[in-house]
């Protein structure tokens, strides 16, 4: 074998072995990286973790009273009480920073609206008092879900829900953007909610609404022991 000949193997034989080494090290910070980085939990996860506050307690009559009022036999008090639990945790003088007054978090524009909306159901509605928040949240929710209707009762709660947190103005403009792109404007999960005409803080604030009411709080409270079937199940 010629001294070129052993150079270029011994050069050959080199690169081989670097090219091992530099392989071996991305492998090793991968698996290093993968076992650093949590995976996300599951839905099933998220729902098993959340904690129903003892305060719920105090107004699970309130909240049944209120489903069973306006949809009957067809009510899911988990849906409402996972909407309050959503709003306030349960705290009847929760203050937002906006404005929003009690257990149901409404505006005082709204409220004062709803109740000329509802005269003969909610006379002089006062926001802070618990009883009247629940019915007033579930008489707002029946009138959105009228008013807007998806192709699956899921989606008539995801958009009754999504217009609750953030106005009916956004989510129709939010349909009228996935009509347009050709996706489905009557379903709200992988189509809607994929659309945005509000600010990204507001539409990452309004998905999470409504996910975490429809997916994870109504099942736990149900879980719970709270009557109602999870309407996106």
């Amino acid at each position: 074998m010629t001294r070129y000949t052993r150079d270029r193997v011994l050069e050959a034989g080199t690169i081989l072995f670097t090219a091992f080494v530099i392989g071996l090290l991305i492998g090793i910070v991968g698996i290093a990286v993968a076992h650093a980085t949590p995976l996300a939990p599951t839905l099933e996860e998220q729902i098993d973790a959340v904690r129903v506050p003892d305060a719920s307690a105090m107004y699970r009559r309130f909240v049944e009273q209120a489903a069973s009022e306006v949809w009957g036999v067809d009510a899911s008090p988990a849906r409402l009480a996972a909407q309050i639990h959503q709003e306030s945790s349960w705290r009847p003088r929760a203050h937002s920073g906006v404005g929003a007054e009690g257990l149901a978090q409404f505006m005082p524009d709204t409220a004062r609206w709803i109740a000329q909306q509802f005269p003969d159901k909610l006379g002089d509605f006062d926001p802070w008092n618990p009883e009247q928040a629940a019915y007033a949240a579930a008489l707002y929710d029946d009138w959105l879900l009228r008013r807007n209707p998806g192709a699956s009762a899921c989606a008539s709660w995801a958009f009754a829900l999504s217009a609750y947190n953030g106005g009916e103005a956004r989510l129709h403009a939010e349909q009228a953007l996935a009509d347009k792109a050709g996706s489905d404007w009557r379903t709200w999960f992988g189509s809607v909610s994929r659309y945005r005409a509000r600010s990204l803080s507001a539409w990452r604030q309004n998905r999470g609404y409504v996910r975490s009411i429809l997916l994870i709080l109504e099942p736990a409270y149900i879980d719970a022991g709270w009557a109602g079937k999870a309407v996106c199940a």
